[in-house]
């Protein structure tokens, strides 16, 4: 009896074919090129030699960070430009199978990493709460018809308007009785009803409404499925995550100092983000804003400066396509730190992890909290609160960050392939833990 489609049983199925057809189209893509080497030996030895080393380039600028990112990516893609030229000068149809069985092999592999992962049961609450607010994600909210959304399924909307205060609704609705809370807006209005959330032990909901949504997708939410977000207060599952916090003030994603926390201060950041940034860089560097700050890195040598300063609620995977900019865990406790030098210093990035980490200065502070400018009073105190915060999750969601099941290396992600193929899923779910063949639903 086949599998009703979208269970989790054919969902583990989609994922062994999955996986089974990027092993099958890479050792086909490497068949071709051994046929092609038993009939000229030198081009053909060449050529088996250069697609593995392109491939194994390529993968490893893909799970890089900073300068190995582009260096890896250069080389693969020059070792593949040379096995092409080869090919096609020896064997023009044998080129094109080659590059077709490779890209879609990738594909395919890329597809098998996609992953949901098994989140615990929770009880409905009796009385949620979702704070919207109208003009985030220009409407999105709105469009969706949230508000009737969230009455159909028990869940009362509360709007935040033009002048309000979104903690002193929070509060208000707290007061009311409201155990179980919500959010659709930006990261920034995120943070502070997360905050609330965490005080009180109530579960939350991160509900995609924003522009970017990056609180959301490291979560696990799909940022496309504004009002199926609300079922996680309906049958939705729950995972326990981190919060950070800077002088008191709770953060989901991260503060960012140097360059980029001058640039939000501006007028017009809103409207025009990128070259906000690019016209500030100069001034910011010109006249040594940055360079007030004072900062300590992972060796416990002390620098002043920086062209930006970014610490993180968890540590970022940085130079992924497939998860570029995300981060695999929020519950591991630690906050990450990237720290980009000025001319002057030493050059380069730095990025480490810490539990605890301080910036000081001479004057005050302009910042990015989770995109909104703030101004602090120096020293800045970070501390992670660990475990913090009650998430619910739709069940439909995937509940997992997009690098979270991400390889790192080559053979890593053949050797995962095969044990996909195979029926042993080594997937984490969100706490850490491996599952086996019949573990989490996909």
């Amino acid at each position: 009896m086949a599998a009703p489609r979208g269970s989790p049983a054919a969902g583990r199925i989609n994922r062994r074919l999955t996986a089974l057809t990027a092993l099958v189209l890479g050792l086909c893509a490497l068949g071709l090129l051994t046929v092609r080497a038993t009939v000229d030996a030198p081009r053909g030895v060449l050529g088996i030699g250069l697609f593995v080393l392109a491939l194994a380039t390529t993968w490893y600028g893909l799970v890089r960070r900073g300068a190995l990112h582009i260096l890896g990516f250069a080389i693969g893609a020059l070792l593949a430009l040379a096995l092409t030229v080869l090919l096609i000068l020896a064997d023009p149809p044998l080129a094109l199978g080659v590059t077709l069985a490779t890209a879609l092999a990738l594909a395919a592999g890329s597809h098998a990493f996609r992953i949901r992962v098994p989140l615990p049961p929770a009880p409905r609450p009796a009385h949620p709460v979702v704070f919207w607010n109208s003009r985030s994600g220009n409407g999105k909210a709105q469009r969706a018809r949230l508000a009737e959304e969230a009455r159909i399924r028990g869940i009362e909307p509360i709007e935040l308007t033009s002048g309000a205060s979104l903690a002193q609704l929070v509060r208000a609705a707290l007061d009311a009785g409201a155990d179980a809370l919500a959010m659709a807006g930006g990261d920034g209005s995120q943070a502070i009803v997360a905050r609330f959330a965490a005080d009180r032990g109530l579960p939350y909901a991160c509900i995609p409404a924003g522009t970017r949504n990056h609180f959301a997708r490291d979560l696990g939410v799909d940022r496309n499925d504004v009002i199926g977000a609300l079922d996680a207060f309906v049958d939705g599952g729950e995972r326990i995550v981190d919060l950070g916090e800077v002088n008191g003030r709770t953060f989901v994603n991260n503060v960012s100092l140097g360059v980029y926390g001058v640039a939000v201060q501006r007028a017009g950041y809103r409207n025009a983000k990128v070259r906000t940034v690019l016209e500030t860089v100069p001034t910011s560097l010109g006249t040594g804003e940055p360079s007030r700050l004072r900062w300590r890195s992972p060796d416990g040598l002390e620098h002043e400066g920086g062209a930006a300063i970014v610490v993180s609620n968890n540590a970022y995977r940085l130079g992924h396509v497939m998860g570029d900019g995300t981060r695999p865990r929020l519950d591991e406790g630690l906050l990450g730190v990237t720290a980009i030098s000025v001319p002057g210093d030493e050059p380069g990035m730095r990025t480490w992890t810490t539990s605890v980490y301080e910036v000081d200065g001479q004057d005050p502070v302009p910042a990015g909290v989770d995109g909104e400018a703030v101004t602090f009073d120096p020293p800045l105190s970070f501390r992670i609160r660990h475990g913090a915060l009650r998430c619910r999750i739709a069940r439909r969601h995937p509940g997992a960050s997009p690098s979270a099941f991400l390889p790192v290396g080559a053979w890593a992600a053949i050797r995962t392939l095969v044990a996909i193929a195979a029926g042993r899923d080594p997937r984490p779910v969100p706490g850490g833990r491996a599952t086996g063949p019949h573990g989490p639903r996909t």
